[in-house]
């Protein structure tokens, strides 16, 4: 999961709580496509902390929670059996 943040002290401040919380935190650039200016890309804080701690650091810091889209999703439970509408007898 990652945090998008727009200057490089906020996410390198985000990714300092989440260490010391205990969790693991990377600070890297994001290279969004069609940005041609070097200084206009913005920062990504990669963790393993949970979405809801990542989620007020990005609400903290003005930026966004980026879903990784990758992560393999489980599938939902499927009934045993056909759903029956009516009762039996009717």
């Amino acid at each position: 999961m990652r945090g998008i943040f727009f200057d490089e002290d906020d996410a390198r401040a985000a990714a300092l709580v989440l260490t010391r919380g205990g969790f693991e935190a990377t600070v890297v650039r994001e290279r969004l496509a069609g940005e041609d200016d070097d200084e206009g890309h913005p920062w990504a804080v990669v963790t393993d902390a949970p979405m809801i701690q990542l989620e007020m650091l990005v609400e903290t810091y003005d930026g966004w929670l980026d879903l990784d889209e990758d992560a393999p999703v489980a599938p939902l439970p499927l009934p045993d059996e056909p759903k029956r509408i009516k009762r039996a007898g009717d």
